[in-house]
């Protein structure tokens, strides 16, 4: 089952640019990049480094896809 995320809907809507996030939490922009794109899932640290930064909950930004069939 894929996992599918929010994080780009979520960051611009806030106005928050990849470069800006990159450097508050310390990870490359390129990192943010592939999350974004679902080419990447961030580790379990870095999911909760997202939801602190969000103030979201889990299941706000990550959203666990049922495969095709």
């Amino acid at each position: 089952m894929p996992v599918v995320n929010r994080i780009k809907d979520i960051r611009t809507a806030r106005g928050i640019t990849q470069v800006q996030m990159a450097m508050d939490l310390q990870i490359t922009r390129q990192t943010i990049t592939a999350i974004e794109n679902n080419k990447y899932n961030p580790s379990l640290e870095l999911a909760l480094k997202l939801v602190n930064y969000f103030q979201v909950s889990i299941d706000e930004i990550f959203e666990l896809k049922e495969a095709d069939k």
